[in-house]
């Protein structure tokens, strides 16, 4: 089951999200460019209908206005990087995402 551990400092959220192989994030959009960085790991990323594939260390900008969603095909640890002064772990999905 996928781990998620949230960071906050100075405006900055960071989303770290643990999946093992086989596991995938749901399809979400956000209304603003943000990076994430696969940290580990061997991982598909889905944009709209385009899917890449890429092997950490990367990172990539997620523009808005993209569904996207990951795939883990290995153990993966993915970083989703926000600026937002959430501080609230319970609700920061709902300030920061959309649901597809």
């Amino acid at each position: 089951m996928m781990e998620i551990t949230h960071f906050f400092g100075g405006g900055v959220y960071v989303k770290e999200t643990r999946f093992k192989a086989g596991e995938y994030g749901e399809k979400h959009i956000h209304d603003y460019d943000h990076l994430s960085t696969l940290v580990s790991g061997k991982a598909g990323i889905q944009v709209d209908e385009e899917v890449q594939i890429l092997e950490g260390p990367a990172v990539m900008v997620v523009q808005k206005g993209k569904f996207h969603q990951v795939m883990a095909i290995t153990d993966v640890v993915w970083h989703c990087i926000h600026a937002t002064d959430c501080t609230d772990a319970d609700h920061i999905d709902n300030v920061l995402t959309r649901r597809a």
